[in-house]
């Protein structure tokens, strides 16, 4: 069963070169395959790719009459984008579609493509509205997003293919990309991150977890980045004199990958909020994202421990958005957006996503607290 992507209708506007960058599996070679190239290379296939490494002028003898080319994975060869620019530069009728899992290696290659040639686009797991009526929240929190694992009629299928993600990962993305050589620390310290996703960044105690250099843990943390494992949030940032926790927070980017790398898809009570929170800020940015909108995203936590888990800027609008792995909200619950309210001094929107089936207002109305599916809407609307 296919889901039609929000993206697919802004590429296929576009008639300029594209580079979609996304984690691996959300989609990305289905998409750009939709838009009818006439020569596909892949350089995930080992024989592709070593082909194109060894013979730099072997893109421009491949082009033939082709007028849209599709490269898949192109971080492996970098060199090969100032080659396509050129091309572009030569023959404006000629438009590329280029796919990317690793900003890092684009960066270290020293790729350069100028602004007005390519159009850069993030694919990342699939978004509640593209489901529609099948976005369920409890399924969503054992199998997350991916497109494959969320159409698989058999539950336990796609624990077992998002368990050897993990693998693929280590194997494929690192080893294969060259991003460390101590792939050994690296797993370790890939396992430390997962176990706390959703805490607060401190390199040092995961370094000493994983048994490695801090100088190393902090390299390994920016290569999930760089490859868009994991997304961190900055703190918000206000002029004022409150002080505020000024660590970065972070979030892998679906929560079914996280599942597997931790081998547990029990949503039990103590999994149950972290993981909700997980996925709530998953699917906001796959929202945004499809429709190609940006937005801001940071955490708001004091000294004295009042915290928002988003707060979230986009155009006028600034919301502050918490998280309940609940049926039931009281006031205690509102705590932190109460403090968040005090500290910006201004007008702003203050939802709560629940568990719960019926929206309800607190505060006269100042606090709206909506079903899960219902505050991501209210966000992406924004």
């Amino acid at each position: 069963m296919l889901v039609k992507r929000h993206l697919q209708q802004i590429l296929k506007k576009s008639r300029k070169s594209i580079l979609l960058l996304g984690p691996r599996q959300t989609g990305k070679s289905t998409l750009m395959k939709e838009l009818r190239p006439d020569l596909t290379i892949n350089l995930a296939d080992e024989e592709s790719f070593v082909s194109h490494l060894r013979d730099p002028g072997l893109l421009r003898r491949r082009l033939g009459a082709a007028r849209t080319i599709l490269i898949d994975e192109v971080q492996r060869i970098p060199s090969l984008l100032n080659t396509v620019q050129a091309i572009i530069d030569e023959d404006k009728s000629r438009r590329f579609l280029l796919t990317g899992s690793s900003a890092r290696k684009l960066r270290r290659g020293n790729a350069n493509l100028l602004p007005g040639r390519v159009l850069s686009y993030t694919l990342s797991p699939l978004a509640p509205s593209e489901l529609g009526s099948r976005f369920e929240v409890a399924h969503a929190l054992s199998v997350g997003l991916l497109p494959e694992p969320t159409l698989m009629k058999s539950t336990h299928d796609a624990h077992k293919l998002l368990s050897s993600y993990a693998r693929t990962y280590l194997k494929e993305e690192i080893q294969a990309e060259s991003l460390t050589r101590n792939l050994e620390g690296f797993a370790r310290f890939l396992e430390v991150a997962a176990e706390r996703s959703g805490q607060f960044v401190d390199l040092s105690k995961w370094a000493s977890q994983a048994s490695i250099e801090r100088t190393s843990a902090r390299r390994y943390f920016e290569i999930l980045a760089d490859t868009l494992i994991v997304e961190p949030i900055e703190p918000f940032a206000k002029s004022g004199h409150r002080r505020l926790i000024q660590h970065p927070r972070y979030y892998f980017f679906d929560v079914g990958v996280l599942n597997g790398l931790l081998g547990n898809f029990t949503i039990s009570g103590d999994r149950r909020g972290p993981l909700l929170e997980n996925l709530l800020l998953q699917c906001i940015l796959s929202e945004m994202r499809a429709r190609d909108q940006t937005l801001r995203i940071s955490v708001y936590r004091t000294e004295a421990g009042a915290e928002v888990d988003f707060v979230i800027e986009t155009g006028k609008r600034l919301i502050a958005l918490e998280c309940k792995a609940s049926k039931n909200i009281g006031s205690s619950d509102l705590r932190g957006l109460n403090s968040f309210r005090d500290y910006v001094g201004r007008s702003c929107e203050c939802l709560v996503a629940y568990l719960g089936q019926h929206p309800q207002t607190f505060d006269k109305g100042a606090i709206e607290v909506l079903p899960f599916a219902q505050a991501v809407a209210r966000i992406k609307a924004a």
